[in-house]
């Protein structure tokens, strides 16, 4: 899934909005529970930025597990904000919402074949900003910055500092999309791109709706998931304005990461007329037992989130750790097409860099 980076990109609109999602201090005290009323910048801003926060929040022992969350964390600094926090726990460390974003020693370990780049997204950049990998669709590096630093993600040596977006980017970006007929898609990305404000975003939804031959808006967010009082009236009005259809791509590992929290936040979403997907990874020790992904897809859908992509695990530094093999992962899945009707099972696929599209994994019959 996409992450953060210590360079955010800096993305504004012509009047120079400013993104009310700026990192918090790394020195403030742990948030208590969030009300209802708390918007959700005030949210992000407030979200844990040091291990030792995390722990004693779960009531972990600080002695046993702060070395190596420490190591880990000046790889990779922590993020979690509050109402995901809410969701694990206490006092368990396999908690699998907790291993997602608790950094571990095992980060520090280089290890065969895992590598900064596991996509080679560096040479697939177009213009500042705008990623190509396929033909029909581009991707659009809206911010660096996200709410949520998952341990696994395999952009977390991304150099988004380089790809920072200037009004001179911004104009570029739609001159290659208007030269580009073949484009009919584009997709929100980062970072997290709902991790900037509706201003901006607002902006960039009507510029690109002078594009003619964009269909499509697809954004890929977490934010929803992990933040959920973010799908404010903001944001569903500047989705119900554009004439570009809209695919809300949201990313879901495990079955307790959804609640009536982010539950309301998919129905308002889907009555603004949103497509809801979800994309998971599979992971070692989150979600990589049959029981944990059928739960998964039954929960989604009930949430009114269509099951979409599962993927197989990016081969990034830093997170060996959480790898399944694809003959594991292939076993997963076919044993879930024995439980479920095929439009719950999601696809099982791997992106290979220079590959034309995302490559399915054979899971047999």
């Amino acid at each position: 899934m996409i992450q953060r980076t210590p360079s955010p990109i800096e993305a504004h609109d012509l009047t120079e909005a400013r993104d009310l999602s700026q990192p918090a201090s790394r020195t403030q005290n742990i948030a208590p529970k969030q009300d209802s009323g708390s918007s959700w910048q005030q949210i992000l801003s407030q979200s844990v930025t040091r291990p030792e926060q995390l722990l004693e929040r779960l009531g972990l022992p600080v002695e046993r597990w702060l070395g190596g969350a420490q190591a880990g964390h000046k790889l990779f600094p922590i993020r979690v904000p509050e109402p995901f926090i809410e969701r694990m726990q206490p006092g368990n460390p396999d908690d699998p919402l907790l291993r997602q974003v608790l950094p571990l020693l095992e980060e520090t370990a280089e290890q065969p074949g895992f590598v900064r780049d596991p996509l080679q997204e560096d040479s697939a950049i177009q213009t500042t900003g705008l990623i190509r990998k396929y033909r029909s669709r581009a991707l659009l590096m809206v911010t660096g910055q996200c709410a949520i630093n998952c341990r696994y993600c395999f952009r977390r040596h991304f150099p988004y500092g380089s790809q920072k977006l200037g009004p001179d980017d911004r104009r570029q970006v739609i001159d290659t999309l208007q030269q580009s007929p073949e484009i009919n898609e584009i997709i929100f990305s980062g970072g997290d791109p709902l991790a900037v404000n509706d201003q901006l975003l607002a902006s960039w939804a009507q510029q690109l709706g002078t594009v003619p031959h964009l269909r499509r808006l697809r954004i890929h967010s977490r934010l929803p998931v992990v933040i959920p009082q973010r799908v404010n009236d903001q944001l569903l009005e500047w989705l119900s304005n554009t004439r570009l259809q809209t695919v809300l791509v949201v990313h879901i590992n495990h079955p307790a990461e959804i609640d009536d929290a982010t539950r309301e936040a998919f129905r308002k979403l889907k009555a603004a007329g949103v497509t809801l997907l979800n994309q998971s990874v599979i992971l070692r020790g989150v979600n990589d037992s049959v029981a944990t992904l059928a739960q998964l897809s039954e929960a989604l859908f009930e949430a009114g989130v269509l099951p979409y992509y599962l993927h197989a695990f990016d081969p990034v530094a830093g997170a060996h750790h959480f790898d399944v093999s694809d003959e594991r992962a292939a076993t997963l899945v076919r044993e879930l097409m024995e439980q479920l009707p095929g439009f719950l099972v999601p696809k099982l696929v791997r992106e290979l860099p220079g590959e034309a599209c995302k490559t399915p994994i054979p899971v047999g019959v």
